[in-house]
């Protein structure tokens, strides 16, 4: 559910924007566009903060708070978003995307646009949203979390495939992962009796589309308060055909995939796993424990359409009308 949430007095609210310099090739360029933008807008100059590899966005999210930001700009892929994120969290502090990685899954899962000015102009509309975070230690995530295939398929899909080509890249990746053993799983949801499966993958979802703007999980709303969860179990080609094509046709029902839903999630496998937060690879585990931190994050978003006033039409053609009337009289 879409909100406003007013922020920020006459001239504007302070802003900030946190870049990821790898994932912006024209840095000088980004930073005209967003300042002369927001000056048309009445906002004054953001502050500038630049990701490092030892700090992909957090620490730089926090000093931004710290210097008084209502609104941050958060300019990189997934991984950068994710990092930002762990600073926002529980604040008051509304995270505005410009999207400049391959993946950009929740800015694709909302509808957010991949143009620079327009999303600029979502945040200066100043339409907000509250969405849930999810949560994995001490690190948080907003699209998904997982287990065993999609994190390998991840860990071998190339950075400089990925910017040649883009999302196609990981299909490259996943293709040299669909003859794996699986793994067999222990999969607890909030205090449920544990459910075992032999699965190929788990995916703990706050949202419901992948890369490509395949959609995954119908039922999935990044503000419900609930995680959806994924278990895909196919063991043959024929089975991930099966599943593949389902999922392409938008089919509620796909073949070799469990849907379950909660709170707190507990995945527990036989042996080690590749693991993925947000499309960002984490160590190596046998478990992985996440749970979700209800509408826990403000986000900028554009503002709903509002209905046209039919009765000033109807007013309006009624005159019209009366007009004719004595015109013909």
């Amino acid at each position: 559910m879409t909100a406003v949430h007013r922020t920020g007095g006459a001239g504007g609210p302070r802003s900030a924007v946190v870049v990821n310099p790898a994932k912006q090739p024209d840095l000088d360029g980004l930073r005209r566009t967003v300042t002369e933008v927001l000056a048309a807008a009445g906002w004054p100059e953001p502050e500038w903060f630049t990701t490092t590899v030892d700090d992909p966005g957090q620490g730089q999210a926090r000093a931004a708070i710290a210097a008084g930001a209502e609104v941050i700009f958060v300019c990189g892929g997934d991984g950068t978003v994710m990092s930002c994120v762990g600073a926002l969290v529980d604040t008051d502090v509304a995270m505005a995307i410009l999207p400049s990685g391959t993946g950009n899954l929740l800015a694709a899962n909302l509808g957010l646009s991949d143009d620079l000015v327009a999303g600029i102009e979502v945040a200066v509309e100043r339409g907000r949203r509250r969405i849930d975070v999810g949560t994995c230690g001490d690190q948080c995530f907003v699209v998904m979390a997982g287990m065993g295939f999609d994190a390998q398929m991840l860990s071998d899909t190339s950075e400089t495939t990925k910017a040649r080509v883009g999302w196609p890249a990981y299909v490259m990746g996943a293709l040299r992962h669909l003859r794996d053993r699986p793994m067999r799983v222990s999969i607890r949801i909030d205090d449920d009796p544990p459910l075992r499966r032999r699965a190929r993958t788990v995916l703990v979802a706050n949202v419901g589309r992948l890369q490509g703007g395949v959609r995954l999980l119908a039922d999935a709303e990044p503000d419900d308060g609930c995680l959806d969860v994924a278990v895909l179990t196919p063991r043959t080609l024929n089975h991930w055909l099966s599943l593949g094509w389902a999922v392409l046709r938008g089919r509620r029902r796909v073949p070799r995939m469990e849907v379950l839903r909660g709170r707190r999630v507990i995945i527990t496998s036989n042996r080690a796993q590749p693991r993925e937060l947000d499309g960002d690879l984490i160590s190596p585990g046998r478990s992985l424990k996440v749970s979700v931190r209800p509408q826990a994050l403000w986000l900028c978003v554009p503002q709903p359409q509002t209905e046209p006033d039919l009765s000033v039409d109807a007013d309006a053609a009624g005159e019209r009308g009366e007009r004719r009337v004595e015109e013909a009289r």
